[in-house]
């Protein structure tokens, strides 16, 4: 079982750690915005198509160890829509999931979850 006393410290020591991995962060979601942009006008490139895919298989991974488990799920779906020949159809659905994972790291950023 975990002392509770040292609660705070780890909080503070995620907190530290997720300000480090931000910017990491937000620029994954946005090869997510311009590939799932790209999707929608039929110009997506197996380039720009293989980094959201990774893109989101680190977000993931990473917005996890923060406790964002909504955003590790997104970020899954994404995964699996960006990986193999990814439908121009499913452009909407992406463009949503980029806006849901950029708001969720916006209220961890600001202490709002």
């Amino acid at each position: 079982m975990t002392d509770p006393s040292i609660q705070p410290e780890v909080n503070a020591a995620l907190d530290r750690m997720w300000m480090q991995f931000l910017p990491q962060i937000e620029e994954r979601v946005a090869v997510l915005e311009a590939a799932s942009q790209a999707l929608s006008t039929g110009e997506l490139s197996d380039e720009l198509r293989d980094a959201a895919q990774a893109a989101a298989h680190k977000l993931a991974g990473v917005l996890g160890t923060f406790g964002l488990m909504k955003g590790t799920i997104l970020a899954r779906e994404a995964e699996m829509q960006f990986s193999g020949d990814a439908d121009p159809a499913s452009a909407p659905q992406l463009t949503e999931i980029a806006g849901q994972l950029r708001s969720l790291i916006a209220e961890r950023k600001y202490g709002n979850s």
